[in-house]
């Protein structure tokens, strides 16, 4: 009897988590993966878009430090995620830096002189210092975060200084540069993560994590694009691994290390919402063929019907102690990944699901229009809203 109540309640629960994020009647929620289930919205004003990514171009320009970098090891505070100094630092403000300089890139135009002057210095940060990231320690290795970014920055600023041989020679050594380190952190299984906490030897030996797999994929993938590929062993083996945490519903463990505990909060669809994007878009941009339109199509009415499961954690301080053991830090990057998603999918689809992605990021824009997610020391502003630029960038 008890169990039958609590499965009920939680089924309202579930229910309730879809009216929050949409207003929609119960109808329209079931099933949630169906497109046809998703409400009615307005079409997405063109001014009000490019209005709110305009005050998120001002707000990257004010909050740029002076020597071209974005964030901090400032804004301290006890509840603060386990970040050795000052290589922990060192990684944080590369990945942060990275996605900024990428943000900026896409959508700030040329003859925007302050915003063009703030690449210019970011520009010259990442040349001087992306060679000199490493691992904080042997347990903690957030460096491949800055690897990832610095790639997806490189290509665009590759993309920026086409004509220019010099300068995109220089860019090519450095994104070979990244591939080296990125093989170098790789657990020996295949793939990556950002802790090793069993044996902390030369090459880590911790499982990898799902999204970190596929955000790297995305990059290597966007790399491969522009022609300078990545090693393929790398490549396949963290296909490899990203697959062997693919569940039958396309959503994903959040690491191997959980692959016997596929039922736990945080491995269910709820829990899964802000990765399975970016696994998936990821699978599909290596041609992986079991990623169809029809599983991007799916998780993108899933994050717009189920949105409360990630909404509900956004801004708390402390990671996973949400509905499905959902972090704040997963609500932009999962909508970034979704906006590549929807950049794989047909164009009548494209222009479906566009004003749904826009409407989220459109009604979560901080008075100072910044957007962020996650209270992490102080970058979290920074990356936040350049995640989210990119994916109203992509909405246009």
């Amino acid at each position: 009897m008890r169990l039958s109540l609590a499965c009920v309640t939680l089924g309202c629960a579930v229910q309730l988590m879809g009216f929050i994020a949409t207003g929609a009647s119960a109808q329209e929620i079931i099933p949630a993966t169906d497109p046809q289930s998703l409400p009615s919205i307005d079409p997405i004003d063109q001014d009000q878009l490019d209005a709110s990514i305009a005050r998120g171009i001002a707000f990257l320009i004010e909050d740029q430090n002076p020597n071209g970098s974005w964030g901090s090891a400032t804004k301290t505070k006890a509840l603060n995620i386990f970040a050795p100094v000052p290589g922990a630092h060192h990684a944080f403000r590369a990945g942060t830096t990275s996605l900024c300089i990428s943000a900026l890139l896409e959508t700030a135009t040329e003859d925007d002189t302050a915003a063009q002057a703030t690449i210019d210095k970011a520009e010259q940060w990442l040349y001087q210092h992306i060679s000199h990231l490493r691992r904080a320690t042997g347990d903690a290795i957030y460096n491949v975060w800055g690897h990832c970014y610095a790639i997806q920055a490189l290509v665009r600023l590759h993309q920026r200084h086409d004509g220019d041989a010099d300068k995109q020679e220089r860019i090519v050594k450095l994104l070979k540069e990244q591939f080296e380190r990125l093989q170098r952190y790789e657990s020996v299984d295949g793939g990556w993560g950002y802790y090793d906490f069993r044996y902390q030897a030369n090459q880590p030996t911790s499982d990898s994590i799902s999204f970190v797999n596929g955000a790297i994929l995305v990059a290597l993938a966007e790399a491969n694009e522009i022609g300078v590929k990545p090693p393929d062993r790398m490549v396949d083996r963290a296909i490899a691994a990203l697959q062997r945490q693919q569940k039958p519903d396309f959503s994903y463990l959040y690491g191997e290390y959980l692959k016997d505990r596929p039922a736990r909060e945080i491995n269910r669809p709820g829990g899964s919402l802000g990765r399975s994007q970016c696994c998936n878009v990821a699978l599909r941009m290596w041609n992986q063929p079991e990623v169809t339109d029809d599983v991007l199509s799916k998780w993108l009415t899933r994050l717009y019907l189920r949105n409360g499961w990630l909404d509900i954690g956004r801004k708390r301080p402390i990671p996973h102690e949400s509905w499905m053991q959902v972090a704040g830090y997963f609500y932009y990057f999962g909508h970034y990944y979704g906006a590549f998603a929807l950049q794989h999918l047909p164009s009548e689809q494209q222009k479906r699901f566009a004003p749904y992605l826009a409407k989220l990021m459109l009604d979560r824009q901080e008075k100072n229009g910044s957007w962020w997610d996650y209270p992490l020391y102080d970058y979290h502003r920074p990356y936040g809203t350049a995640f989210a630029l990119m994916t109203l960038h992509r909405c246009r």
